[in-house]
C-alpha cells in the first residue's frame, strides 16, 4: 500500500473555493484504478493549510494516475485564467509520499 498527502498552502479567502473543487474531485478518484481512499481535509486550526490524502493499492498505480489524461486535465494551469476560479488556489504545497509498513482496520 501507498500514501501520498499534499499539503496545500491557501489563503483563508479561497479555502472554500478549493474545499468546493475537490468535492468534485473526490467522486472522479473512486475511478481511479488503484485509488483506495481519498481525502480532501481542512486543519482545524486556521493556519492556510489542507491536505489531499490519497491511499493507493501500490505505488505504480499512483504514477499511472500522475501519467493520466484525468490528472493532466485536472492540474493543467492557464498562462491567462478568465476567472478568480480559474486561478490556482494554493499558493504552495509540499508532497509527501510514504509506503505502508504496518496497517489495521477496525470492524
Amino acid at each position: 500500500m501507498y500514501v501520498v498527502m499534499n499539503e496545500l498552502h491557501v489563503p483563508s479567502e479561497r479555502k472554500a473555493m478549493l474545499t468546493e473543487r475537490f468535492a468534485k474531485s473526490a467522486d472522479n478518484m473512486s475511478n481511479v484504478p488503484g485509488c483506495l481512499e481519498f481525502l480532501f481535509l481542512n486543519n482545524e486550526k486556521d493556519d492556510g493549510k489542507q491536505v489531499v490524502f490519497t491511499k493507493w493499492e501500490t505505488k505504480q498505480d499512483y504514477e499511472n494516475w500522475l501519467e493520466s489524461d484525468a490528472f493532466q486535465k485536472a492540474h493543467q494551469s492557464k498562462s491567462k485564467p478568465s476567472s478568480e476560479s480559474e486561478r490556482p488556489a494554493a499558493q504552495s504545497n509540499q508532497l509527501e509520499a510514504y509506503t505502508v509498513e504496518h496497517h489495521s482496520k477496525s470492524n
